[in-house]
């Protein structure tokens, strides 16, 4: 029987063990979905709190339940920090971060520790694939010399594939089973490799020709909405030096029924994926001499929206002849995005570092983010605020980054004045409402 053939026999039968590495919004999804069909699952992480925390059946990311790690657990899941172990597994998956560096260019740093860290440990009839978002390139020119540097030749003793995550946390109505998973692979082998794994967990997997048309896929996707919200984001500008309620436009606009998709803007892009994923492909163009103007205009549009929103908070307290220098500034949510516990990138920490630099007295209510988080770039000593009639009267001015369901909007309307709204969820004609 030949490797591919073993392959996909082991992933038919289910005595395949899929190792996971990188145990968070992505990571973690992937261990549910294999382990709920059958598999015995090894989850990898250089965290020890973050192993101990899931070996002992907790989660730390709120919309992955405690439960779900339970159930993971009795079904075979187990997490180690211990990369010795990769032998163990058949299928490789690696979902690390993919970071910019200060100057916006690919920070590689996490795959290529992984790799140096794992690629010792791989062994023939295995598959890798790289699930981490990055520019064309990424898996033949950083992944493949690594496992090839151990003799193992791809596409014939080991299996390359990359497989670009999909996730959008907290989306009831797309799973990680729902989501179609693109997959490419360094040759035709490696392809039929990856289709095996993903077919067995996924309803749809869309195979295109190669890994570098796979990585291309995933940038144009985040793109195509950077560039989008970035077009929102400069109409809602022009519209709001109009008098013109960008909401009620892009409202009427979308009663279109064909050629047209609703944007809607916002404070800045969050998150892991839309502000920086543009980026990787700028980057990997100018090699090829192509300056990619467009892309880089909607990036530097949606990087300036805080300072758009910090001028709006400017004015509506001028408005009240206070200036932001001793004032309590109320900021409703601190996530990238709403009904998630994930702050990263998110456009309310540049907006409150640019409030703090000019003397304000800050504050934050998140019911998701119990806590201000430790990060690499921003640091605050603060902790969530309970929103009532008492906060909101008390804050000075009170601004709407992230627009959480759970947040109570009727008594937000009532007792802060001003607010500074991002998200168009105050009503119009509201007392104190600055549409930002």
């Amino acid at each position: 029987m030949s490797s591919l053939e073993n392959f996909k026999s082991r992933i038919s039968n289910r005595s395949a063990v899929v190792g996971i590495i990188g145990l968070g919004y992505v990571g973690l999804p992937l261990v549910f979905r294999f382990a709920e069909q059958g598999f015995r699952v090894l989850g990898f992480d250089i965290d020890p709190e973050k192993i101990a925390q899931l070996n002992a059946g907790k989660s730390y990311i709120k919309h992955l339940t405690d439960d779900k790690v339970v159930t993971a657990i009795e079904q075979g899941f187990e997490a180690t920090t211990d990369a010795g172990r990769a032998g163990e597994v058949d299928a490789l998956l690696i979902c690390v971060p993919t970071p910019l560096t200060a100057n916006r260019e690919p920070n590689m740093r996490f795959v290529r520790d992984t790799m140096e860290t794992f690629a010792p440990h791989l062994r023939k009839g295995q598959m890798v694939s790289l699930e981490s978002t990055t520019y064309p390139g990424t898996t033949e020119e950083e992944v493949r010399p690594c496992i090839e540097a151990q003799g193992l030749k791809v596409g014939a003793d080991i299996f390359l594939v990359y497989s670009p995550e999909r996730e959008d946390p907290a989306n009831a109505n797309f799973t990680t089973r729902t989501i179609p998973k693109v997959c490419g692979g360094s040759t035709d082998d490696c392809l039929q490799a990856g289709v095996a794994l993903y077919e067995v967990v996924i309803d749809q997997v869309v195979p295109v020709s190669c890994t570098r048309a796979a990585e291309m896929t995933k940038l144009l996707e985040n793109i195509h909405r950077a560039v989008n919200i970035g077009l929102v984001n400069e109409m809602k500008m022009v519209a709001d030096r109009m008098g013109i309620d960008i909401y009620e436009v892009i409202g009427a606009a979308a009663t279109k029924p064909f050629g047209f998709v609703p944007y809607y803007p916002g404070p800045g892009l969050g998150g892991h994926c839309i502000p920086i994923d543009p980026f990787y492909l700028t980057w990997k163009a100018r090699e090829y001499g192509i300056n990619t103007r467009f892309i880089e205009l909607a990036g530097e549009v949606n990087s300036n929206m805080p300072a758009w929103v910090y001028r709006k908070v400017a004015g509506a307290l001028n408005d009240q002849t206070k200036s932001i220098r001793g004032r309590k500034i109320l900021i409703l949510g601190i996530a990238y995005k709403k009904n998630v516990d994930d702050p990263r990138e998110s456009p309310a920490m540049v907006l409150m570092e640019m409030l703090r630099d000019s003397g304000a007295v800050l504050g934050y209510s998140d019911p998701h983010v119990p806590h201000f988080p430790k990060m690499r770039e921003h640091e605050f000593d603060l902790s969530s605020e309970e929103l009532n009639s008492n906060t909101l009267s008390q804050a000075d001015c009170v601004v709407i980054i992230t627009d959480h369901d759970a947040f109570d909007y009727e008594l937000i309307a009532r007792h802060a004045n001003p607010i500074v709204d991002t998200r168009g969820r105050i009503p119009n004609g509201t007392p104190g409402l600055v549409r930002a």
